[in-house]
């Protein structure tokens, strides 16, 4: 008993020290767009560089490389497409309706995922999964209205919301997807190999449809853009997707995505301590639901497991 008690800890550490990295998305974004680099272009610099890293790693571990074709079809490609989706929308919704705005709507993700993963992974969906996700749903979207630009959304012109909406949704379920998919690959292949086909694969989709579609992904304009975008892929890339994915290798898909849900607090603190964003009382109270939603995940997940969940 307690050995998977202390996995089922560690698993969801992972995944919230996972959603802690993923929170300098936004802030870090937002530097880069002020030094000049296209939106589209973040999205594919910085997985292509992540997968750079990691054949660089596979050239010491050939055995990374070793994959059947259903790992190919399923964590490379369908994986693969989703993180280019993710990379490209969640961009757009950053740009749109801010990085509190865009984290807000990011986060009706663990609502998707608790729900998709009995049908599709057979995990159980309780009272208690649905609510937290529900709970922490709330709170991401009370961070938006007090918390982008000091007044909610009201101050953002229409067509940037609608584009920032959109993306943040496309995100939403593309973050859900992947997740998912994480959950049935990662204890089959591993945490490495599977970041090398999810990442890979966005890397190729990018490569081909973003040309395709008038928007070739343009290199960051500036050295100080290429500093930001380095910090971007060390965080947001590869550590983080790291931690989440050694998360979902020892819990569930619900938990681990209520779990990283702790990324809108430490994207809109970093918002407010480094862009000069603000937060009203209604945010405050949307990240204090948050917190509450994620702590009573672990506080739930983490006790010896007695009997079945009602």
């Amino acid at each position: 008993m307690t050995e998977p008690r202390s996995s089922k800890i560690a698993g969801y550490l992972f995944a919230l020290s996972a959603g802690a990295l993923w929170g300098t998305t936004g802030p870090l974004s937002t530097k880069l767009y002020a030094e000049g680099a296209a939106i589209t272009g973040i999205g594919f610099w910085r997985i292509l560089i992540g997968t750079l890293v990691i054949l660089v790693y596979g050239a010491f571990h050939r055995d990374l490389f070793r994959i059947d074709r259903r790992g190919l079809l399923i964590a490379g490609l369908g994986g693969g497409s989703l993180i280019a989706l993710f990379e490209v929308a969640y961009q757009f919704g950053i740009a749109g309706a801010g990085v509190a705005g865009a984290a807000a709507l990011l986060y009706t993700a663990p609502v998707l995922v608790a729900v998709l993963a009995k049908p599709l992974l057979g995990e159980s969906l309780t009272t208690r999964r649905l609510g937290l996700a529900v709970i922490v749903m709330a709170g991401a979207a009370l961070t938006v209205w007090g918390g982008s630009h000091g007044a909610g959304l009201t101050g953002v012109p229409m067509p940037s919301l609608l584009q920032g909406v959109a993306g943040g949704i496309c995100a939403a379920i593309a973050y859900a997807g992947g997740t998912l998919i994480a959950r049935w690959s990662v204890p089959r292949y591993g945490e490495m190999r599977v970041l090398l086909l999810e990442i890979g694969g966005g890397t190729l989709v990018l490569g081909i449809v973003l040309p395709l579609t008038g928007h070739p992904p343009a290199p960051p304009p500036t050295p100080g853009a290429w500093v930001y975008l380095a910090v971007l892929v060390a965080c947001a890339v590869l550590g983080a997707n790291f931690l989440f994915f050694a998360g979902v290798h020892r819990i569930d898909a619900a938990p681990a995505a209520v779990a990283a849900t702790i990324e809108p607090v430490v994207g809109t603190l970093l918002a407010l301590f480094l862009l000069g964003q603000q937060l009203t009382p209604i945010g405050w109270l949307g990240l204090t639901m948050v917190v509450g939603g994620v702590a009573a995940g672990y506080l739930g997940d983490a006790r010896p497991s007695h009997r079945p969940e009602s």
